[in-house]
């Protein structure tokens, strides 16, 4: 049974014309983009960094099509905390007159972006739409597929103990597709280009020096291919058991964090502590290792990077009029708190807990389909929902418009399976993958 209740969206009243209202053909669409820079100060970053590797950003793209307009935003950051979405979503309507239905707020989750306070941060991502509004154009949208194979499932089976640990999965359930939408001016000129990948931003989150990560130096690669005159807009796929291939320095870096940590008699082996405490950056091991974590995330960016410009060259099917329309849902599921410790390996213990609910959002462009939830989704749940989706074009954007409670979303089958992510997800066994795909497949049926 699908169990969904309808949030009660905020609806801004936009006047049109007769004619239009008549014959509900849109105007000609126009898209304009903007980012805006949000690094924080160095004398504002929390005592556990270092300094700035590279800035934090948020873009956003903005369509309108004569009768509604809607936002699509990407923050370089590792979650977009409820109040943060509430407060963008509402000045966004009252403001530039998006209605909040229709607005996907993204977040890279780079676990390298520590992010300002949520007071200072709203006004930056509103300016940012407010610019990307302003610069509003005629233009065309086109929609296209490829493949990148820098992702990879990163549940595996340890070959000494035989218990679930962390590692590349090449057998694993991994989706390489690249879904990209570009917006380009009538003569062809580009303006945007949105793109959704399925892989955590962790590469660099050993270093402790703040950092996009991959979606980060993808995205500059991108804009600096076509001289800084488009805007990139990285979102998330559904990455909650997918890492970037090239992950051995991070596994390295562990191994010597274990090591130090048992000479003064302290198992850290299976709850480790975060970013890269306890590291000696003076062992020339150490800095070697950090150093290659600095190269791969610019190798990563210029893959897929390249990909994704690939896709675009190809794109020669376009429109320039497009329906727009959004909807949002919730769906509830049994919760449970966990009641032990460690990060994977061996089965956990369970209370009830209240239950957990999960924010899902609709965006559709014309016959594209961007589908969001607020959490961190395994990689089958959005493989299916793109099996059974009725739309051929349609894409699934994690840690969107909000940050469930439910800590990680394993698809059904991977609750038999005793992985880090399992074990501290707080979400019962039976129904999330049942809520999200057959939720939001209903708000495709509303369409």
């Amino acid at each position: 049974m699908r169990m969904l209740k309808a949030l009660l969206p905020m609806f801004l009243f936009v006047g049109i014309s007769a004619g239009q209202a008549q014959t509900g053909q849109p105007l000609p669409l126009k898209a304009g983009a903007a980012k805006i820079d949000v690094t924080p100060s160095e004398s504002e970053l929390p005592k556990s960094y270092l300094g700035v590797l590279d800035r934090l950003y948020v873009r956003a793209i903005v369509v309108n099509n004569g009768t509604t307009s809607a936002a699509v935003i990407t923050l370089d950051a590792g979650g977009i905390p409820d109040p943060l979405w509430q407060a963008v979503s509402q000045r966004v309507a009252t403001e530039l007159g998006i209605p909040a239905k229709n607005l996907l707020l993204t977040a890279t989750h780079s676990h390298s972006a520590p992010g300002e306070p949520i007071p200072v941060l709203v006004p930056k991502i509103v300016e940012c739409v407010r610019t990307a509004q302003a610069s509003l154009q005629p233009a065309r949208m086109g929609y296209g597929t490829g493949v990148s194979y820098i992702n990879v499932n990163r549940n595996i089976i340890d070959p000494k103990t035989r218990r679930w640990w962390e590692g590349p999965n090449y057998e694993g359930p991994s989706d390489k597709t690249v879904a990209v939408v570009k917006f380009e001016t009538l003569a062809g000129e580009p303006i945007a280009v949105y793109y959704n990948y399925a892989m955590h931003a962790v590469a660099a989150g050993q270093l402790d020096l703040v950092s996009a990560d991959a979606p980060g130096t993808t995205s500059r690669y991108i804009e600096d291919s076509f001289d800084n005159k488009i805007v990139a807009v990285w979102s998330t796929g559904a990455a909650g058991d997918q890492n970037p291939i090239y992950f051995q320095q991070t596994y390295d870096l562990r191994e010597i964090r274990i090591k130090e940590y048992a000479k003064r008699g302290e198992d850290i082996s299976n709850a480790m502590p975060p970013g890269g405490q306890g590291l000696n950056r003076q062992d020339p091991a150490v800095a070697k290792l950090m150093n290659q974590q600095k190269q791969m995330i610019l190798s990563m960016g210029q893959f897929l990077g390249e990909e994704v410009l690939h896709v675009m060259r190809g794109i020669e099917r376009t429109e320039t009029t497009a329906k727009i329309s959004g909807n949002q849902a919730t769906a509830s599921c049994p919760g449970r708190q966990r009641t032990d410790t460690g990060r994977a390996g061996f089965p956990g213990t369970y209370k009830d807990a209240d239950p957990v609910e999960l924010r899902l959002s609709l965006l559709m462009l014309g016959d594209i389909a961007i589908s969001g939830v607020d959490g961190e989704i395994f990689n089958l749940i959005a493989q299916r929902l793109k099996k059974e989706s009725r739309f051929s074009d349609t894409m699934m954007v994690t840690l969107t418009n909000g940050m469930a409670r439910s800590g990680y979303i394993p698809n059904d089958a991977a609750f038999g399976f005793n992985t880090f992510e399992v074990v501290s997800s707080r979400l019962k066994p039976g129904c999330a993958e049942d809520a999200i795909v057959n939720g939001l497949l209903d708000l495709m049926d509303k369409n």
